[in-house]
């Protein structure tokens, strides 16, 4: 029958529309179980004893709780697209049962962090820089961070704007996120600004390496056209600067502003967006929204930032709340 992992990352492209972050994460843990196995047909064959006994593999690992539910969650659905397929006649991994998990909550910045992470990362961009390219740099980690800080971006979607989000009318962005699916992002003055000024020095520091290299003709006229897709560019394969860039210039960053880099990443301003939002009386279903998740559940890892609200709100307005405090 062919290869089965392939078969069934064929469907999760073709049917659900998975991205090809989601289709590689598939592939590794499903290759990694294949292994234990001893190939691909041992595992498309297996029984149910043959998925515990890779469970236990994984504990024996030292893998934590969340990571082997993921792995157990991928091979449902592999067991369960071949059951349903025809491709075998029963489903060994639908009566295992994962191992327990609490949610944990997201890590997020103080207000005064991201505050003091935005001063710094404009500090940085407006001092003098050693070479136009160091100044694009510099301009393009203050752009980052307030993009992600205004709008909640995952950083795929941020690494992948294209050029155009630049030149916008209005004050939102069309932003294409997990699923190929659009949304409407709305835009502060401030991103605006940083991506303006990213923009000018991005354009000095090109200018500068064609005069240094001489560039003419249709020479300079390919490199123009390629950096014009995106708003990130680099040398990456996929033209647009890559994940682990945005994230590195991002742990740099926090160093140089006394935060503890451990604690940011492009996914925690993420969090810092939707949590300070809702803590500033933002609705829940509006920060679904605005952060694409396709369901509510999803978006309420963040009700703590509600409970804390409510909390604050019987302490501070409920009649009685000064007489049971004495």
């Amino acid at each position: 029958m062919g290869r089965p992992v392939a078969l069934f990352l064929d469907m999760l492209a073709a049917e659900r529309g998975a991205s090809a972050n989601t289709l590689a994460a598939y592939q590794r843990d499903l290759d990694d179980y294949a292994e234990f196995l001893g190939g691909q047909d041992k595992a498309a064959a297996c029984a149910t004893p043959d998925i515990r006994a890779y469970l236990a593999e994984l504990t024996r690992r030292g893998l934590k709780g969340a990571t082997v539910a993921r792995r157990l969650s991928a091979l449902r659905q592999f067991h369960r697209f071949l059951y349903v397929e025809n491709y075998r006649g029963d489903d060994p991994a639908a009566v295992l049962e994962g191992p327990k998990r609490g949610r944990p909550l997201p890590k997020v910045l103080s207000l005064a962090e991201v505050t003091r992470l935005i001063d710094t990362a404009h500090e940085r961009a407006q001092a003098p820089a050693a070479t136009p390219a160091e100044g694009a740099r510099r301009a393009r980690v203050a752009c980052f961070v307030e993009l992600l800080y205004a709008t909640g971006l995952r950083v795929s979607e941020l690494a992948a704007l294209p050029a155009a989000a630049a030149r916008a009318k209005g004050d939102a962005i069309i932003v294409r996120g997990k699923g190929n699916k659009e949304r409407l992002v709305p835009l502060g003055e401030p991103a605006r600004v940083a991506m303006a000024a990213y923009r000018a020095a991005l354009a000095a520091a090109r200018a500068a390496r064609e005069k240094a290299a001489g560039d003419k003709g249709a020479g300079k006229l390919e490199v123009a056209k390629e950096e014009g897709r995106w708003l990130f560019p680099s040398s990456a394969a996929s033209g647009h600067v890559t994940r682990q860039q945005v994230a590195l210039d991002l742990k740099d960053l926090a160093v140089v502003a006394g935060i503890d880099a451990a604690k940011l990443s492009p996914h925690v301003l993420r969090h810092a967006f939707a949590s300070h939002l809702l803590a500033h009386g933002a609705e829940l279903r509006m920060v679904q929204t605005l952060l694409g998740h396709s369901d509510i559940s999803t978006t309420q890892i963040y009700t703590h930032v509600l409970d804390e609200r409510l909390k604050s709100l019987v302490r501070d307005l409920h009649p009685l709340a000064d007489e049971e405090a004495e």
